[in-house]
C-alpha cells in the first residue's frame, strides 16, 4: 500500500481504534443480557476509539483542526486543515452484536476532502482514496462503481429514520418512489459502508436525508475516486451538509430525479 505520510497515518490510527472495538464488541453478547444493559457500555466503546484515534493524528498533526462524533470541533492552527471523524459508525449493529459497523477518518483541506479512510474491522475491510490517485480496498484491489446501466437491475441503499425523526415521512415516500423501479433497496445502518459499498461496486446507489459530516466524509471521496457521483440531495446543497445523492455515472440523473421527486 502506497500513500502519503498523512493517509498511511489514519490508516494506523483507524486499525489502531479498530482493535479496541473488536476487543468490546465481544463483549456486547454478554452484556446484553445484564440488568444495566450494553448502552453506558458502548458509549464507552466509542469515546475510546475517537480517544485513540485522536491521540494518533493530533499527536502528528498537532496543527490540524478537529471535527469528531464525540467531541466536536476544535480550530487548529492551521486553519485550511482539519480531521473529520466518526469513530463508530453503526452504532446499533454494534450494540444488537451485528457485524457490520465501521470508523470513518476524512482529511479536508481547504473545504475539500483530499484523503480518506473507512475501515470495517469486523470483516478486516480497509477502504482508502486520495484525491486524484483513486479508491482502494486493502493493499491492491482498485475500486470501481457498478456499470450497470439499468434501474431495475440496482440495488441501492439508505438509511430509514429511526424514533420519531422529523424525515420519516420523506424518507417513506422516496423508498414508494424508488422500490418499484429498482431491484432492491438495502438498509444496512452504517453510511460510511454504504459509501464505500457504493464506491466498490456492491450497491449502485446510495442517498439519506438526515446526516453529519463525519458519517459521509470519508465515503464521498471514495465514490468520487472510484468514478461516481455524488451530489446534495436537494437543489444547490452540499453533499457534506446533511443529505446526498451517490451513485454510479449511468444511473446517476435517473436515481436522483426519481429521489428529489
Amino acid at each position: 500500500m502506497q500513500g502519503s505520510a498523512n493517509l498511511n497515518l489514519m490508516i494506523k490510527a483507524a486499525r489502531r481504534a479498530g482493535r479496541s472495538l473488536v476487543k468490546d464488541f465481544r463483549e456486547v453478547e454478554n452484556l446484553q443480557v445484564s440488568a444495566k444493559g450494553p448502552g453506558d457500555f458502548v458509549s464507552r466503546a466509542d469515546r475510546e476509539a475517537e480517544r485513540l484515534i485522536k491521540e494518533e493524528l493530533m499527536g502528528a498533526r498537532p496543527t490540524y483542526g478537529w471535527l469528531g462524533e464525540e467531541t466536536g470541533a476544535a480550530a487548529g492552527a492551521d486553519p485550511t486543515r482539519r480531521w473529520i471523524v466518526d469513530p463508530l459508525d453503526g452504532t446499533t449493529n454494534f450494540l444488537h452484536g451485528m457485524p457490520h459497523w465501521s470508523i470513518s477518518i476524512a482529511l479536508e483541506h481547504k473545504g475539500e476532502i483530499t484523503s480518506a479512510v473507512v475501515y470495517d474491522p469486523a470483516k478486516d475491510e480497509m477502504f482508502w482514496a486520495e484525491k486524484g490517485a483513486g479508491a482502494w480496498l486493502n493493499d491492491n484491489r482498485r475500486l470501481r462503481v457498478s456499470a450497470r446501466r439499468h434501474m431495475v437491475e440496482a440495488v441501492f441503499a439508505t438509511g430509514v429514520p429511526f424514533g420519531a425523526k422529523k424525515t420519516l415521512p420523506a424518507t417513506l415516500q422516496d423508498l414508494a418512489r424508488l422500490m418499484p423501479e429498482c431491484a432492491g433497496v438495502r438498509r444496512w445502518g452504517s453510511a460510511a459502508l454504504d459509501l464505500s459499498y457504493v464506491a466498490a461496486g456492491r450497491f449502485d446507489g446510495y442517498w439519506e436525508r438526515e446526516l453529519q459530516a463525519w458519517d459521509v466524509a470519508a465515503g464521498i471521496l471514495l465514490v468520487k475516486e472510484a468514478g461516481g457521483m455524488v451530489s446534495g440531495l436537494r437543489e444547490g446543497q452540499e453533499p457534506l451538509d446533511g443529505a446526498l445523492i451517490a451513485g454510479n455515472e449511468a444511473l446517476f440523473e435517473t436515481f436522483r430525479k426519481v429521489i428529489r421527486g
